[in-house]
């Protein structure tokens, strides 16, 4: 009895295992390689054709109107993922130069998606163009990437060594150019309190003299009032019968 429900347990095993599989077989998409790859090697003979202002066309033209315009040529590509492809296709002329030669194709599939890969020989350099594909054929993407020699990746290793320490280096040296300015900031202040120190007392000794005359006009003015009652009394008339004018002080004053 157990033998038997051993095998059918077996059974129902290999009956599971069999359906997942054919529900893998059957959910994995079917690339067309010819179609995805005569696409992308028209893409690339299409932006080799154009020029800037062209290029510029697109640029400026509205994201639905440019995606009825890639289904109207019969190209699987959104508006947004056109204009993407445009900015990678010149940042590789300008790294490459213009195409030469396109000297082989491959078709690779990938987790989520797949991709052509276009070997390209170009003006300055050897080169690759990668377009993307999602699971519906759909272009996604396009990458170039150059094919730099050892010699050119470690010139540019170098270069930027020597950029990135000679950055550091200046920041360290202006640090300490400030650090070493600080032991004249005492100087600067005790110079600037002796100068205030100096200024305070010049006030006071300009503005005594003006208190001065300020009293002695004062002290006129009630001298030449006493002076002209007593001229007044004396005459037998009034202050305003006269005018007092000017006082003079003799050097010998015996009254």
């Amino acid at each position: 009895m157990k033998k038997k429900i051993s095998i059918l347990g077996l059974v129902f095993l290999l009956i599971f295992s069999f359906s997942g599989c054919g529900k893998k077989a059957v959910d994995k998409p079917e690339y067309d390689k010819e179609a995805m790859t005569a696409n992308v090697e028209r893409v690339v003979e299409t932006f080799q054709e154009m020029s800037d202002e062209e290029f510029a066309v697109f640029e400026d033209m509205p994201d639905v109107q440019l995606t009825l315009t890639m289904v109207t040529a019969g190209l699987p590509i959104e508006g947004d993922d056109f204009l993407s492809m445009i900015e990678a296709w010149k940042a590789g002329e300008v790294e490459c130069g213009k195409i030469k030669a396109i000297k082989d194709a491959r078709f690779e599939e990938l987790k989520t998606g797949a991709s052509v890969t276009l070997d390209t020989e170009f003006e300055n350099r050897d080169g690759e163009i990668i377009v993307n594909f999602d699971e519906k054929m759909n272009m996604e993407s396009m990458t170039v990437n150059a094919h730099y020699s050892i010699g050119e990746i470690l010139e540019k290793a170098g270069l930027n060594t020597i950029l990135g320490m000679g950055t550091v280096f200046v920041v360290l040296i202006f640090i300490s150019f400030i650090i070493y300015l600080f032991k004249y900031i005492p100087v600067l202040e005790q110079k600037l309190s002796r100068k205030s120190k100096k200024t305070a007392p010049a006030q006071v000794k300009t503005s005594t003299p003006v208190v001065e005359e300020v009293e002695e006009a004062g002290d006129d003015e009630e001298l030449i009032a006493v002076i002209a009652a007593a001229i007044a009394a004396a005459e037998g008339t009034s202050t305003d019968g006269f005018v007092v004018r000017s006082i003079k002080r003799r050097k010998t004053n015996r009254w």
